[in-house]
């Protein structure tokens, strides 16, 4: 297994103070420990492994799931918490030069579809994710970022059918919002949810459907025989008929080799405060539940949670060390401080990072992967997994099943390019985060 960032990325270590770890647990899965076979085995016990394994489950498959670690220890279980729209980093007016204007609205429908899934999920397994927040809202850093806002607000209208709330500074503090933003706009599709609650209780409807989890469990390499796959692992082998790859930024460069130069890991960072009294929302004079971010390239998301602490996240160092780790977390604090100066004094004990998965050409990729018929892979979502990632596994369930009720974009189902640089490739994002953090000024 090769890996392209420093091991500590790896390791415990990231998640060592993570708060929702605080809120939910499960037993261990056990480690495979014999030979075993399935029509499918699906590597990565994420949304997108997870959401794989229900549905081809529910369409009669056997299935096998293996996790190197345990389900929802990668991007699943640390992330923010946001469930909406977002997937892809491609310009609107890219997406429609490449796509034409049916393939972008094909696209954009997509991620409402995928919003919809999750709540589908959530409501018919009773899955209890403490839920909030009526849509997102992105709030404007700069005056000029108000720009177009109207203009965003009939493109939701057209596509969607739903009427986004567009305001001014001065609508800030009645909505509970006050900040040091000039405004923004609310698209009422979406909500919050704490990652972990969500992504366990999925594991537990995943058994219940009958597929097997194992956890523990690293696959070390797949070969091809007799027209199936054999999965390697230290403890034992899984013999499968089709292979679903779900490891997004957690990714090997060799299993498969396809997968060498196509992602590109990224940090993200996250604190949370203590509970915060009545008295130190009036100070900031923040009461929404909103999940909100703003307008940066490099951005900050936010949400006061259901039991009033208050979520902060950032897009972290492109260095994984464990010294770069410790600095992001002073970095993330002097943010914090800036944006919501009432809370300048409120702690923040909690403190963890992890990947987010980009593509070389900022779409997500759902599909088989060519030259390798019957190895399916999903990933790059961009730092919307909550959502996409659920709708992406159950989209490549469809695909090995032969069947066709989910919406699938081209934009999708695009292989991505490789680009070169091998483990090298990263430093390429040193100079695009320049260029963002120039944009964002």
């Amino acid at each position: 297994m090769t890996r392209i960032c420093d091991p500590f990325a790896y390791s415990e270590e990231p998640v060592e103070t993570c708060f929702w770890n605080e809120t939910a647990s499960a037993a261990p899965r056990a480690a495979l420990s014999r030979d075993i076979a399935a029509d499918v085995a699906v590597i990565g016990g994420g949304y997108t492994g997870l959401s794989a394994a229900l549905h081809l489950a529910e369409a009669g498959r056997s299935v096998v799931l293996l996790e190197e670690k345990q389900p929802g220890w990668g991007a699943s279980g640390r992330n923010g918490g946001f469930c909406c729209r977002g997937g892809s980093k491609m310009s609107g007016a890219k997406m429609r030069r490449r796509f034409g204007d049916v393939g972008y609205r094909d696209y954009q429908l997509t991620e409402r579809d995928a919003v919809d899934l999750v709540a589908d999920l959530i409501s018919r397994h009773g899955i209890q994710a403490d839920i909030h927040s009526n849509g997102e809202t992105s709030l404007a850093h700069r005056p000029k970022d108000l720009r177009g806002l109207e203009d965003e607000a009939r493109e939701v209208k057209k596509l969607f059918g739903v009427d986004a709330d567009v305001f001014g500074q001065d609508g800030l503090a009645e909505r509970g919002m006050n900040g040091a933003f000039y405004g923004g706009i609310t698209t009422p599709i979406g909500f919050g949810l704490n990652p972990k609650k969500y992504v366990l209780q999925l594991a537990d409807v995943v058994e219940n459907a009958g597929a097997r989890i194992f956890g523990d469990t690293a696959v070390t390499c797949i070969e091809g025989e007799d027209g199936a796959f054999v999965l390697h692992t230290p403890q034992g082998k899984v013999r499968a008929g089709k292979v679903v790859m779900a490891t997004n930024g957690y990714s090997s460069e060799n299993i498969p080799n396809w997968m060498r130069g196509r992602y590109f890991p990224a940090q993200s960072s996250v604190i949370v405060t203590r509970p915060l009294s009545d008295k130190d929302l009036e100070a900031q004079g923040w009461t929404s539940d909103q999940m909100a971010y703003d307008t940066r390239n490099l951005l900050h998301y936010f949400r006061l949670m259901p039991d009033r602490r208050f979520l902060f996240g950032m897009r972290g160092g492109l260095a994984t060390s464990r010294r770069v780790h410790h600095a992001i977390k002073g970095s993330i604090r002097k943010d914090f401080e800036t944006m919501f100066p009432g809370w300048a004094n409120v702690e923040t004990p909690w403190y963890w990072s992890g990947f987010v998965c980009y593509a070389p050409d900022m779409t997500p990729f759902v599909g088989e992967i060519p030259g390798s018929a019957g190895i399916f892979a999903s990933y790059a979502y961009h730092g919307n997994g909550v959502a996409l990632g659920s709708y992406s596994g159950a989209l490549l369930a469809e695909q090995i099943a032969g069947k066709s009720t989910l919406r699938q974009p081209d934009v999708l189902t695009t292989p991505p390019r490789r680009t070169p640089g091998g483990s090298y490739r990263r430093l390429a994002m040193y100079p695009a985060y320049l260029g963002y953090r120039v944009l964002d000024l």
